[in-house]
């Protein structure tokens, strides 16, 4: 159990009176990082169906997996036995039976079916089929999207978990450090990440690194025009650019951050929009407070922009905590114009500077933490083009 039992009673007592504040008397919740909140249930699971229970009242939650997978819910989460529910193996892949007509029966069987209940209808790995499983099955509830109810009780932090994402944060500037030794005229790509990856599992002396949500991104040339590309074969060239968008994981908890590194010759132009990018976040990281709102810090951050004349449509910052594939955002808070989330001590979002003009780009980021007087840095690693 990687928190204490109070912890976990406290996330639950959250969810429940924001259920209340919904009407709704009844969560499923298959989001993976949601049911590791609630329940510290922890493992590669997720590609098939599996849910977290709470209904309103009840003093635990339950944990519903395949029989498989039944031992890491006894391993890993805080739960009384009872409150880990697996289902048969004849579920698997057997279309038309499918795990949500097992997920059904136990709900009628606890007279449930007439409850208000709410879905995470936006979530990854909830399908279609999933969902008309549930509302055939069930016609008698009332089913209504819960609004990613749990993934908002996420947003402000614990000390705990705080923790546990700065010790995340020293392993991504060992994996920050690897990739700029390691990214050289003539090394394959493939062979960069195959370091970096080494990097960030074997973590530190301290304590070791685990997998990340998203893949080591890698665009390199003209790939840094575009975002999200990871690496190939193909070798580094004199003259082009390289981004590097990484996290160091411990505990399923995240530090994401990016960085440029040129090979060969400076270019001026490079070197410019380098500087306004980190000057744009600079802006952005002072307007961090709490009290402030997403969009101040937003507001913060295009002002510079404006006076460069450089134009960024997409939003600028998320935010993060637990993570598992394919995302280590929280789909919560935003860092973009118009988003009035308040910030508080203990919220905790990457704030990612994508700088792209044409056939180029460049790009920032930093993972950074809401404090009762203004913000810190969760990684400590220099923003500034690095030039080979």
């Amino acid at each position: 159990m990687l928190f204490t039992k109070e912890e976990y009673k406290q996330r639950l007592k959250k969810v429940q009176n924001a259920m209340q504040e919904k009407g709704i008397e009844l969560l499923i919740s298959q989001d993976t990082n949601n049911m590791n909140y609630l329940t510290g249930y922890d493992a590669w699971s997720f590609y098939y169906a599996q849910c977290v229970i709470v209904h309103v009242n009840a003093q635990e939650p339950i944990c519903w997996v395949r029989a498989q997978d039944a031992g890491g819910a006894y391993i890993k989460t805080y739960l009384k036995d009872e409150n880990i529910i697996q289902y048969h193996e004849k579920y698997i892949h057997t279309w038309p039976l499918h795990p949500y007509d097992n997920l059904v029966e136990i709900i009628k069987e606890k007279k449930w079916d007439k409850l208000c209940i709410g879905l995470e209808m936006d979530s990854h790995y909830f399908t279609a089929y999933c969902y008309e499983k549930i509302k055939q099955g069930l016609p008698n509830a009332k089913l209504k999207d819960s609004e990613r109810l749990v993934n908002w009780a996420r947003l402000v932090k614990s000390d705990e978990e705080i923790k546990l994402m700065k010790s995340a944060a020293l392993i991504s500037e060992k994996g920050m450090k690897t990739a700029i030794e390691i990214i050289n005229p003539g090394v394959r790509q493939c062979d960069a990440v195959a370091e970096i990856q080494k990097t960030l599992f074997n973590g530190t002396p301290e304590f070791g690194g685990e997998y990340a949500s998203i893949a080591t991104l890698l665009p390199t040339g003209k790939g840094t025009s575009a975002s999200h590309l990871t690496a190939t074969d193909d070798k580094f060239v004199t003259g082009e650019a390289t981004i590097i968008e990484l996290s160091g994981v411990y505990k399923r908890y995240h530090a994401p951050m990016a960085r440029t590194v040129l090979l060969g010759k400076a270019e001026q132009k490079k070197i410019d929009a380098m500087k306004a990018t980190n000057e744009a976040l600079n802006a952005g990281i002072l307007a961090t407070k709490p009290g402030n709102k997403a969009d101040d810090v937003a507001q913060s951050f295009w002002a510079v922009l404006d006076k460069y004349n450089i134009k960024k449509e997409s939003r600028t910052g998320y935010s993060i905590g637990i993570g598992y594939p394919p995302d280590w955002g929280e789909h919560t808070l935003n860092i973009s114009k118009g988003d009035k989330t308040i910030l508080q001590p203990n919220v905790c979002f990457h704030m990612i500077a994508v700088m792209q003009f044409g056939d180029w780009g460049v790009e920032a980021s930093e993972s950074i933490r809401v404090t009762e007087n203004g913000s810190e840095l969760f990684c400590n690693f220099s923003r500034d083009l690095h030039i080979k």
